[in-house]
């Protein structure tokens, strides 16, 4: 009997192969933030089209255990014991519940909870609006937040700020301490030393 589905999953990897021939399956981590895979005990799987529309229904796995292998993870899931059976996972998503992830130390934080934060500049006075984090990415050396810009429209409302083909304008802010001093989790706000405007 499976479990009820969690209304908090999070993406964290795509399976991409067989690992070996006793069943054990290659996991792609979606950010340098592999450890997830490698603490929490309860992964669910759906495989999904390019598009992300689901190909089936979304199940659970135990995991039997796991390790990191240079840049992937490689575990074993209850269940699956040869290569055949770990093959035909190939291609499925693999996704966690964010009530499982393990806590963080004060200055730590998982890239997840940083999408829809609000990020001001603290070279105004008062901070001014940046924009709002859609995604946050690693260019190897530490993460970037992807910053799409925002304007005040009427009152408290914001809307993007469009480029001159009409899209949205995106600004690039690396993730680290000295840019990024403040982080509010609980007020889904991110203060930066970065200009509001260039």
């Amino acid at each position: 009997m499976s479990e009820q589905i969690p209304d908090d999953l999070v993406e964290v990897g795509r399976i991409s192969d067989a690992y070996g021939v006793q069943g054990m399956i290659k996991v792609i981590p979606f950010s340098e933030q592999e450890t997830i895979l490698l603490d929490v005990d309860t992964w669910w799987l759906m495989r999904t089209d390019l598009k992300g529309k689901p190909l089936e229904s979304m199940r659970n796995a135990n995991l039997v255990r796991s390790r990191a292998q240079g840049s992937s993870v490689v575990a074993r899931l209850r269940g699956i014991a040869d290569r055949d059976q770990a093959q035909a996972l190939k291609g499925t998503t693999v996704y966690i519940s964010r009530a499982d992830f393990p806590s963080t130390d004060d200055d730590e934080f998982y890239w997840v909870d940083l999408i829809g934060c609000s990020v001001y500049s603290l070279q105004t006075d008062p901070a001014g609006l940046i924009g709002v984090v859609t995604e946050v990415s690693d260019n190897g050396a530490h993460g970037v937040l992807h910053v799409q810009r925002q304007q005040q429209i009427l009152g408290q409302q914001y809307e993007p700020m469009l480029n001159a083909k009409g899209k949205p304008i995106e600004v690039l802010i690396p993730f680290v301490k000295q840019t990024v001093p403040e982080v509010d989790l609980a007020k889904r706000t991110i203060f930066a030393d970065w200009p509001v405007d260039f």
